[in-house]
């Protein structure tokens, strides 16, 4: 598949809650026709549902069935911080939240660290999942922890801040280092919260089942410099069953560039 990201054509006719028309970069124009679909949103550490906002305000206005679940411990949760919170805490909000809801054939999106939550979800959601699409997101193998593909720098950072907080949790990394842009910096630094340690501890455990959904995306946003991030995207570019794309934006693309991310989850619809 090409890497493309959504024409300006599309993006103004989502800003407009129109019906979308989008045209691959290069490409002849395609016209992908919008029936219901159901979105479940992901956020990265630090982050609530509160940074989906804007996207999925985009979609519900196409008539889209749109989830943007706080994790345990962060956003809104934030009360229910402690260490007992760890990776498998996280997953199974999720897929919680899709058994539930009764949710099937969802878009099921992570952001960052929740590239970790997602793979771990997708072990059982496996047969409810139409799709699945990493923003700017970690893609564990088995075994691995956010301490172990962080790299080296990022790993000394976090478990030195652990340790000043006896290993409950981490504190939120500014706006301004993930590139968000300038007029939304002050509100991102505002709303996040401190994120549970032991999450970024535990390795994940199976990670195989995202690998068998039909339709995979990874999205890189080039503004915000990131080794594992690179990486991930280099590889799995070279692999034909996935779908690479390259977003224009800071890591926090879905506030930077909503209405392209909109676009991009709407083509991951089908």
């Amino acid at each position: 598949m090409k890497d493309t990201i959504p024409s300006r054509r599309r993006v103004l006719a989502l800003a407009a809650a129109l019906p979308v028309a989008a045209a691959s970069v290069g490409c002849a124009s395609t016209q992908y026709s919008t029936p219901s679909s159901t979105f479940v949103l992901v956020p990265g550490a630090w982050h609530g549902g509160w940074c989906y906002r804007r996207v999925g305000d985009l979609l519900r206005r196409q008539g889209h069935h749109v989830y943007t679940p706080s994790l345990t411990g962060v956003g809104e949760k934030s009360h229910l911080l402690s260490r007992n919170v760890g990776l498998q805490t996280h997953v199974d909000d999720v897929v919680n939240l899709v058994k539930w809801e009764d949710l099937r054939d969802i878009v099921l999106v992570g952001h960052s660290y929740g590239g970790m939550v997602i793979t771990g979800a997708a072990e059982v959601l496996e047969p409810r999942i139409k799709s699945i699409v990493y923003l700017d997101a970690f893609v564990p193998e088995v075994g691995q922890s956010m301490l172990d593909i962080a790299g080296a720098v990022s790993r000394a950072r976090i478990e030195a801040q652990a340790l000043r907080t006896q290993g409950l949790s981490l504190d939120p990394i500014p706006a301004r280092i993930f590139k968000v842009n300038e007029a939304d910096q002050k509100w991102v630094d505002e709303k996040m919260t401190p994120h549970p340690f032991a999450t970024f501890r535990d390795p994940a455990g199976s990670a195989s089942a995202y690998q068998r959904i039909r339709r995979k995306f990874y999205v890189r946003a080039t503004r915000y410099a990131s080794e594992p991030f690179d990486q991930f995207a280099g590889k799995l570019r070279s692999r034909s069953d996935w779908s690479v794309r390259f977003l224009d934006a800071g890591h926090d693309l879905m506030i930077d560039r909503p209405a392209d991310v909109a676009a991009l989850l709407l083509e991951a619809a089908g």
